[in-house]
């Protein structure tokens, strides 16, 4: 299990908002959130013989409230205390937990498939992160972070975050489809499909 000094982490996940779009009612704001988990379904039916699944940074829960339905047996947790009783509020029928994604509390490959959306981008420590996941996973993980530079950009051209460039507020990490694939396949597994929603990359990976 990977020893982290979370008081000297440069992320702040307490002051980011993790509702606002889920709660967008824009039609751009929700067909990107459709496109989204559709890409996730897509990759859930490349897996096979799935009888549990964990979600780790959970937020207040809103993508468990979606994931739920697509996959039974599902848990989920999350890192900040606050949000993980606003997630147990908006999913009371499902098991929520606080845990840090560098020290999971699951057993050696325990849990078949592990989903890891929009977290690792805002990590000090995503390589130690996957590792850890490495660890309790016994197959698959579907994660998803950003495209870059198309996050940035898109950023921009609605006029915000201009003076760091279109750089959302707490994402310490930038990677392009290429570099994210590369990433994973070094420290988890193979990548074996992978979808491109506007504007994020999502990948199926399968434990080595």
């Amino acid at each position: 299990m990977t020893q982290i000094d979370h008081s000297k982490l440069k992320a702040t996940p307490h002051q980011e908002d993790f509702a606002g779009k889920y709660e967008n009612n824009g039609f751009i704001a929700k067909t990107l959130v459709e496109n989204y988990f559709k890409s996730v379904k897509n990759l859930l039916q490349k897996t096979s013989s799935i009888q549990n699944a964990h979600e780790i940074g959970a937020g207040e829960g809103r993508s468990t409230s979606i994931l739920k339905k697509l996959v039974k047996n599902i848990s989920a947790s999350e890192f900040v205390e606050e949000l993980v009783n606003k997630a147990k509020i908006n999913n009371p029928d499902i098991t929520i937990f606080q845990e840090s994604v560098y020290e999971l509390q699951s057993e050696e490959n325990s849990v078949d498939l592990i989903f890891l959306l929009e977290v690792l981008e805002h990590l000090d420590y995503p390589e130690k992160a996957l590792q850890e996941i490495k660890r309790v996973s016994k197959k698959y993980l579907i994660l998803g972070v950003p495209r870059e530079p198309l996050w940035c950009f898109l950023n921009m051209c609605r006029f915000k975050y201009l003076k760091d460039f279109g750089n959302t507020p707490g994402h310490l990490n930038h990677w392009s489809k290429k570099k994210i694939i590369k990433l994973v396949e070094k420290e988890f597994g193979k990548v074996i499909a992978v979808e491109s929603p506007l504007p994020w990359t999502i990948l199926l990976a399968v434990k080595d």
